[in-house]
């Protein structure tokens, strides 16, 4: 495996990982909070976090998958969030590619081929 994941939980946690690794390409997938059964209160990140899992091989060697939690329901529904604020994510699920325009917001998380070029394409 040529690259590594690492799980965090709000924007503070994301933003320290990420600088951590600055300077390797970053992917990050946010997803709303799980539940003490590891369900998500967001059903389309249900749906969409095996689709990218199993692209994670297609990532460039030394890349970074950092899968945020982003809070509960309520907290992300805040227009004011950190997230909404500093990241300008519109919904969960997002993936991006960290430092770039590029991502897929919601339904196209669910696209394994836009998941594939989202992981390969400079």
């Amino acid at each position: 495996m040529g690259w590594e994941e690492k799980q965090v939980r709000g924007y503070s946690e994301f933003m320290h990982t990420a600088q951590r690794y600055h300077g390797r390409p970053i992917f990050a997938l946010f997803c709303g909070d799980k539940d003490a059964e590891g369900k998500s209160w967001c059903p389309d990140c249900v749906t969409a976090e095996p689709v990218v899992r199993m692209e994670l091989h297609n990532m460039p060697d030394e890349s970074v998958f950092i899968y945020c939690l982003v809070g509960d329901r309520a907290y992300w529904k805040d227009p004011n969030n950190e997230f909404r604020k500093n990241l300008k994510l519109t919904g969960v699920p997002t993936l991006l590619k960290y430092g770039t325009p590029q991502k897929l917001v919601e339904e196209e998380c669910f696209k394994a081929e836009l998941v594939r070029m989202l992981f390969t394409e400079d």
